[in-house]
């Protein structure tokens, strides 16, 4: 007698890895759904899966041409998938595999804190960052301010001018200055320095507030690819807003931003 046998439904036996196997399959299904839905690879999604289902349902009537043809389409389907799917992919790649990073950040948006003591060199470019931002609000300065940490965004932001410079609170606020010619697009920050300046982020196919301009619409597509933090001011109303993995949380205080950039940060 199997000991790992729950119960049985008929002749059929219902082990603890069947039930296993449901619950993981059913997460697997309903983590693609989060990243598919409001997008349109959803509709492609499911425009592909009617297309299976009709195959099958071809295959079992036995309508030998209509077979032929949908077999040629479905034969070709698994590239096809990874080629249209590419950025969703690599989004529920790292979904999967995510690291403290990802745990860290998300600890900020729910409000644990986490204990990562920090370099006084740190401390220093949180600061400069804390007060350009600041700046930048109270000015009502237009402002996408993304913090890499060690993840390779090539491929995935376009354009940008090469920095590598220091972070001071006078040059991001220099950057970002409306008569200055790199201040459209985002600033990429990574290593403890400005990388890069007027970079293209993809922009966002979900549904948003009507109140989010372009600067909060790509800083909400690039996080739905990869797990960085992206600190966005508005132009509109000098409100800050904080962005990650595909969660925007708005109207950070002066001592919101500054636990923000600190969890954030390492």
């Amino acid at each position: 007698m199997d000991i790992l046998l729950l119960l049985k439904v008929g002749f059929l036996g219902v082990r603890i890895w069947d039930v296993l196997d449901i619950l993981i399959v059913g997460y697997l299904l309903y983590q693609i759904y989060r990243l598919l839905k409001g997008s349109l690879a959803y509709n492609i999604f499911i425009g592909v899966f009617l297309l299976y289902l009709l195959y099958a349902v071809v295959e079992i009537l036995k309508m030998e041409l209509l077979s032929l043809v949908l077999g040629q389409l479905v034969s070709l389907g698994v590239l096809s998938l990874v080629i249209i799917f590419q950025p969703e992919i690599r989004r529920f790649l790292l979904l999967l595999g995510r690291s403290t990073v990802g745990i860290r950040a998300h600890n900020l948006l729910t409000g644990i804190t986490p204990t990562m003591e920090l370099s006084e060199q740190q401390e220093k470019q949180i600061g400069s960052l804390k007060a350009a931002i600041i700046t930048l609000s109270k000015t009502k300065t237009g402002a996408l301010i993304v913090l890499a940490r060690n993840i390779d965004l090539e491929g995935i932001i376009t354009g940008g001018v090469t920095l590598d410079a220091e972070i001071t609170a006078f040059l991001l606020e220099t950057i970002f200055n409306k008569e200055g010619p790199l201040h459209d697009g985002a600033v990429i920050i990574d290593n403890g320095r400005i990388k890069k300046a007027s970079c293209i982020l993809p922009v966002s196919q979900k549904p948003m507030s009507k109140r989010d301009g372009t600067r909060h619409r790509a800083a909400m597509g690039l996080s739905e690819r990869v797990s960085v933090a992206i600190f966005v001011v508005s132009e509109e109303n000098g409100s800050i807003s904080f962005v990650f993995e595909g969660k925007i949380e708005r109207r950070l205080s002066e001592e919101r931003l500054e636990r923000s950039l600190r969890e954030s940060y390492v």
